[in-house]
């Protein structure tokens, strides 16, 4: 064959690869480079190989389905995604890097293209819809600054999230929406002393126009909460602060964003997320106790509920089962950030939630509390350093969602057959009395107290049956 003609056979089946690889759709795989990075308005497929995730039983072997998830599947009365009503954290998801304390950035995604730019905050936010879909829920949560950038003054950065959010609301059709919003106010150096509690007024306002503007963006959306973590308003030493100063400043910051709230006319729930510590040495809202307490000294307690972050109940002394009780019972469990941390390791690691022993305490105060409506599960949960490979997201994702589900199923078996909570009515009987009927009532008071007990003598105290109350729970799982 003469060299003119083998040109000629080349140009061809060159032809048609290039007519093969044009119809079918873009992609965005590990493999192929930075394909889908060459313009912000790139529509191919970011996850080709991972199909949309669907309930196929505890029997599947496939790492891509459920397991104990099934959306539509009834328990107690109420479907599985209207317990649960689960969410997709935009920072962990698609801004975690693998960093920590001690090593640099272990994650690349094929999509990224080493910028912040605005470009590719958008292109991010196409990478984040596709996974929301591909995964089958209907929710997500983000910062103002890890779906857009800072600019170099807060109209340029107002200007590039307005342009981000347009994107987000295009996406997000009628079927997704926030399930909350937030300001990050505590990565920037401005914050370096807080934001609510900065000892800079001029901090202080910048804040203030930060959380305005995510406000209003989370209203644009159809966000149903907006949450305040303040992960910076606390102090590193008493030395040199004014507590109470500062807390009266939060209180006031507080009652401002109320007051905004109800002049745009936001419905959605205010959230306050507990935590004790890191990066801050103490922060003011250390537990569910204490963030309860200041609610109510500022007038507070009937606009805010909390948003509870089992790492963080752990940081605090608490398991995530007793932080969730104290906020139900001072009625304001409002949302739950589902992660966990490590035992052997002190800081707050967020990880995905897999102890389905632990997934079952936090679904009996769910259940107890009647849903999380209009709050839910947030994943502020992260991948391991060590795992760097795309379709680990979803796997994460997947196993995060059956425990928390198979947690729900535990739940339910517990109050359906009853023995746990026969237990616990046996347990304080006595004061299923008269006299105890009394005390509950507060008309009991020390004289008729001290009468009773001169009568009865020596107190009887009847077995705690601790080890009968954890074999009934141990049975559920």
């Amino acid at each position: 064959m003469k060299a003119g003609e083998i040109l000629l056979l080349l140009l061809c089946l060159t032809g048609i690869y290039s007519g093969v690889i044009a119809a079918g759709p873009p992609t965005c795989p590990v493999d192929t480079g930075a394909d889908c990075s060459d313009t912000d308005d790139w529509k191919g497929e970011f996850f080709p190989e991972i199909p949309k995730i669907k309930y196929e039983g505890p029997s599947s072997k496939n790492i891509f389905a459920f397991k104990w998830y099934n959306a539509e599947e009834k328990i107690l009365g109420k479907k599985m995604k209207d317990w649960l009503r689960f969410s997709v954290a935009f920072w962990h998801t698609f801004r975690g890097t693998g960093g920590d304390p001690f090593g640099a950035p272990t994650k690349y995604w094929p999509w990224e293209d080493g910028t912040n730019s605005v470009a590719m905050a958008k292109r991010r936010m196409r990478a984040n819809f596709e996974f929301i879909e591909k995964l089958g829920v209907d929710r997500w949560c983000f910062h103002d600054r890890d779906i857009a950038p800072d600019g170099k003054t807060l109209e340029e950065s107002n200007a590039n999230l307005d342009e981000v959010v347009a994107l987000a609301k295009e996406l997000q059709g009628s079927k997704i929406k926030p399930l909350w919003g937030t300001a990050q106010l505590f990565l920037h150096p401005r914050y370096m002393h807080g934001g609510a509690t900065s000892s800079e007024v001029q901090v202080y306002a910048y804040a203030a126009a930060q959380v305005k503007k995510a406000m209003e963006v989370t209203h644009y959306l159809g966000g149903e909460n907006y949450v305040f973590w303040g992960g910076r308003e606390g102090y590193q030493s008493l030395l040199n602060t004014d507590m109470e100063r500062e807390l009266d400043h939060m209180g006031r910051f507080f009652q401002a964003a109320v007051s905004y709230k109800k002049k745009i006319g936001f419905n959605g729930t205010l959230l306050i997320e507990p935590k004790p510590q890191e990066p801050t040495k103490h922060q003011y809202d250390w537990d569910a106790a204490t963030a309860a307490n200041f609610l109510r000294k500022y007038g507070l307690i009937d606009e805010f509920k909390l948003n509870i972050e089992c790492n963080h109940a752990t940081l605090s002394g608490h398991s995530c089962h007793h932080e969730l009780e104290t906020a139900r019972i001072n009625g304001l469990l409002g949302n739950i950030d589902a992660n966990t941390g490590d035992p052997q390791i002190g800081w707050d690691t967020d990880q995905f939630l897999t102890d389905i022993g632990e997934a079952t305490m936090v679904m009996i105060s769910v259940i107890r509390n009647g849903g999380l409506a209009p709050g839910g599960f947030n994943f502020d949960a992260k991948l391991r350093r060590e795992s760097t490979d795309v379709e680990d997201l979803f796997i994460a994702h997947i196993i995060g969602m059956d425990t928390i589900a198979r947690g729900l199923r535990n739940a339910a078996k517990l109050i359906e057959d009853g023995s746990l909570a026969e237990l616990v009515r046996k347990r304080y009987q006595s004061f299923d009395t008269e006299i105890g009927a009394q005390i509950e009532a507060g008309k009991a008071d020390f004289e008729l107290l001290e009468k009773k007990a001169m009568e009865w003598g020596e107190p009887k105290v009847a077995s705690g049956k601790q080890e009968l109350a954890e074999m009934l729970f141990q049975s559920a799982l």
